[in-house]
């Protein structure tokens, strides 16, 4: 699908039709919506006088998916996808640009995680959902606000705050898969300055693989424990304290690939994913001067990751004679794991000023912000496979500092312009067992300027210009040529318009902007493949730089309460990819071709039905344009649209759900390759996939106390 102008018009005409239709309704009909604020930028503010293209869901979309984690939830915001390359979603694509994998190689993430100030980028399979406030998604570059690590945009969850009430919540999950949930909330007053929350949950499910060869229907399992912790401390009259803890352990399986492109497998070493994370943070609020109030931010985390799999993704024997129908191909199979373990541990430091009312410069017009970051990350890495004569080892170490600064000027009482600007200096430091070693140093600016207008206190309209960055590094794998060991920093200009409005007193909006982005030193995962004696293929990946791309278009979303009984909902993405004079390992010219996981649609349509106080009915339908897996290979997903259903009993201290995900049990696939793996057919390149969620269903109780 191209991004045609018929296209382009049938998406302004859904916008101004939606606004023509919620302009006619009833102007007296009484709204129930909350004002969504946005938390994670300098100063909160609510969603519709943020001037960006930004998505915040909150607890009540995660409750209507039944959404255990960020993965099952992420698709709902328009121009977002993710590949799951393991067991649960670890990277994320925001307007077609992100990564997908992480093998040997360091990498610099286009789009950033953050739980409760902790930076979770490049290892964010922990992203449960079980008291989760809201999750943020910004779509564009945030150099200002985020740096490197949010080139294409950032995620950015919040959890339930501590209370001044005692308070407590129960959620039990049961479902298809063996599947079961059990996450409990406490939260309530310590002492008069003093406030707690304690949440714990466990999910466990046997995945929705079976091996046939080994006869389990678990070797894909889940068994995932989360556990979060708060204090919120008011230490004094002007300062106060917000403390956090965190211990995620998740050992699940890894299995999921078959040589026949279905959810039976049949590796004989089935693999693993490993996560066990403990985090902290702290964030330190002092409003005791005069002038401006002064915040500083500081989090820890310590990750033990293990990764690995069956690289073969069969049995010894699949090839012997009596297993084969090609008796040419008899006793061609190989037989090898793949298994990384890394140890991450990441330290931040952040001190910010935010000029206080009445304290703003330029005559009182102009607010701002002045800033200083320091980052340190650690990765030790040990790989062991069966084709290294010994581990491969390596450790990477980063240490990033940034000063960042932005104006916040009211030009009268109707335009407003944001100028804002930071300054990042990156070192690297890189050896690994074969004698490679390498050290990195990278200066990147980025910032924004953004013109905005207040029509009324209902409509905003903006124009912005944002630049994003992330560091350049080095490909470590020994066997590259020195021309493909390094890579350069990328650059995107991002240039948006965008409009927002709230309509028949706060019951129905609309979201929408229009986006170009300009990308110059493309960073694209090549790769390279050495044939072995016995006919099986190894693949070298590497990360370079294409000369120049291009992405451009459309994000809207809406929501209209219609009434007491029906909330209508959508959103939709449209996308335009191009690589400009690329040439990939394989010396075919990429140029014109649309970039890698960037479908060119995506929707998402729902409804809410509630007949009386007590029943709720929830339909939904999530639809992606097809997307190539890779920019290495020609291979292409399907185009999907899958239907999520949930009925609800509704009490006032409970809530009971029988909910479906995939309802018509639709096979789609959210990671691809393209190579020979079976020795049955001789090692011949075909594609093979990951497949995604298929049906899943199951009852849910809430209760709150």
């Amino acid at each position: 699908m191209n991004f045609t102008q018929a296209t382009l018009t049938l998406a302004v005409s859904t916008m101004l039709l939606a606004n023509t239709s919620a302009n006619a309704a009833q102007k007296s009909h009484t709204n129930q919506t909350e004002v969504i604020t946005v938390t994670s930028d300098f100063r909160q503010q609510s969603l519709l006088k943020t001037p960006a293209s930004l998505s915040v869901l909150t607890d009540i979309e995660v409750k209507q998916r039944n959404a255990q984690h960020l993965e099952e939830l992420i698709t709902i915001s328009p121009n977002v996808n993710f590949a799951s390359g393991s067991q649960r979603a670890r990277y994320f694509q925001i307007r077609g640009i992100g990564e997908r994998s992480q093998f040997n190689e360091p990498i610099n993430p286009s789009v950033g995680m953050i739980i409760d100030g902790i930076d979770f980028t490049g290892i964010g399979s922990i992203a449960s959902l079980f008291d989760t406030q809201q999750v943020e998604v910004f779509r564009g570059p945030q150099g200002t606000r985020f740096g490197a690590n949010a080139l294409a945009g950032m995620i950015n969850i919040t959890t339930n705050a501590p209370t001044d009430t005692f308070e407590g919540a129960l959620k039990i999950d049961v479902g298809n898969y063996d599947s079961y949930g059990l996450g409990l909330a406490l939260s309530g007053p310590a002492s008069d300055k003093v406030n707690y929350r304690l949440a714990a949950n466990q999910y466990q499910s046997n995945g929705f693989i079976e091996n046939t060869h080994l006869q389990k229907d678990d070797t894909n399992n889940r068994d995932e424990v989360s556990i979060r912790s708060k204090l919120f401390i008011q230490a004094s009259h002007h300062l106060t304290i917000d403390l956090a803890a965190f211990y995620f352990d998740f050992d699940n399986g890894y299995d999921a690939f078959s040589l026949d492109n279905t959810r039976q497998t049949l590796s004989d070493q089935p693999g693993f994913d490993k996560q066990e994370t403990a985090a902290f943070s702290a964030d330190f609020t002092y409003q005791g001067f005069e002038l401006f109030t002064l915040k500083a931010l500081i989090s820890t985390a310590n990750s033990d990751l293990a990764y690995g799999y069956d690289e073969d993704w069969a049995y010894e024997g699949i090839s012997a004679p009596e297993n084969i129908a090609n008796q040419d191909f008899a006793y061609w199979e190989y037989s090898s794991t793949d298994h990384y373990f890394r140890d991450k541990s990441t330290q931040t430091i952040e001190l910010r000023a935010l000029s206080n009312a009445g304290n703003e410069i330029f005559n009182g017009t102009t607010n701002w912000v002045a800033g200083f970051y320091y980052k340190n990350d650690d990765s030790d890495l040990k790989r062991q496979y069966t084709y290294l004569d010994n581990d491969f080892t390596s450790t990477f170490d980063t240490q990033s500092i940034a000063v960042y600064g932005q104006l916040d000027s009211q030009l009268n009482d109707k335009w407003s312009l944001t100028t804002g600007v930071r300054i990042e200096k990156r070192d690297a430091d890189y050896i690994n067992s074969l004698g490679f070693s390498d050290s990195d140093k990278n200066t990147m600016i980025g910032g924004k300027l953004v013109l905005s207008y207040q029509q009324d206190s209902d409509q905003l309209w903006y124009g912005s210009i944002n630049r994003g960055y992330k560091a350049g590094g080095a490909n470590t794998d020994g066997s590259l040529p020195d021309e493909l060991r390094t890579f350069d920093p990328e650059y995107l200009l991002n240039y948006e318009l965008g409009y927002k409005v709230s309509l028949l007193d706060n019951a129905a909006f609309i979201r929408a902007s229009v986006f170009y982005m300009d990308r110059d030193d493309v960073q694209v995962k090549s790769s390279k493949t050495i044939t072995r004696n016995d006919g099986s293929s190894e693949f070298i990946a590497y990360l370079g730089n294409a000369a120049t791309g291009s992405n451009k278009g459309i994000e809207v979303e809406a929501s209209w309460q219609i009434n007491e009984l029906i909330e209508l909902y959508g959103s939709l993405g449209l996308l335009d990819t191009r690589f400009n004079d690329f040439i990939n390992a394989d010396g075919a010219s990429l140029d014109g071709r649309e970039q890698a996981h960037a479908p060119n649609y995506q929707f998402n349509l729902g409804m809410n039905y509630q007949p009386n106080e007590n029943w709720l009915v929830s339909l939904s339908v999530d639809g992606k344009d097809e997307f190539y897996f890779s920019d290495s290979h020609n291979e292409k997903s399907a185009s999907i649209a899958l239907l999520n259903a949930s009925l609800s009993y509704l009490n006032d201290n409970y809530q009971v759900k029988v909910w479906t995900r995939n309802l018509t049990n639709e096979d789609y696939a959210s990671r691809g390759f393209y190579f020979g793996n079976d020795p049955r057919d001789g090692y011949t390149a075909k594609q093979y996939t990951q497949l995604a969620e298929p049906l899943v269903f199951g009852v849910t109780l809430d209760y709150q106390f």
